[in-house]
């Protein structure tokens, strides 16, 4: 079996340009743990807030009263360097799998302030995260909505 060259072999040969999605987010003094660094908690607020801010701000969609509901169904994180505060972060987001009521993302972690610099960064972390989208009233799967499943296949790779 060969690799796609969408997803090198080696986890830490992605850079910030295999990611078409790139979320700045910034580190806060509490995110530091007692060894000076991230704790592993925080990476995962990155993510999340990485993905419902790219969704919130691309697509008119409330998650509070919409009919579907995208839950959490699994979550990695491969931790490839340190991090801490003070750091301004950029998480990169891609879409691995866009199944009919299922998405999975691959996210990375990267050095950089700002969008432009992130292509040739090497990654910090990374991670993935599948969303099963439910009826929120029958808690059974659903097709992913049809404005976030445009917006996701902007991210495919």
């Amino acid at each position: 079996m060969t690799d796609s060259p969408a997803v090198p072999a080696a986890p830490d040969s992605l850079t910030g340009g295999d990611f078409p999605v790139h979320w700045p987010v910034g580190t806060r003094w509490a995110d530091n743990d007692m060894f000076g660094h991230l704790n592993n908690a925080v990476y995962y607020q990155l993510f999340d807030t990485a993905i419902n801010g790219w969704i919130g701000t691309r697509v008119d969609w409330d998650p509070l009263a919409a009919p579907a509901l995208g839950v959490v169904a699994e979550s990695g994180c491969r931790y490839l360097a340190d991090l801490a505060f003070p750091q301004q972060l950029l998480v990169g987001l891609a879409v691995t799998r866009l199944g009919r009521s299922s998405v999975t993302y691959r996210l990375g972690v990267f050095c950089a302030a700002e969008p432009e610099s992130v292509a040739a960064q090497p990654i910090t972390a990374l991670g993935h995260w599948v969303h099963v989208y439910i009826d929120r009233v029958g808690r059974r799967p659903v097709p992913i909505p049809d404005p976030l499943r445009e917006l996701m296949a902007t991210a495919v790779v």
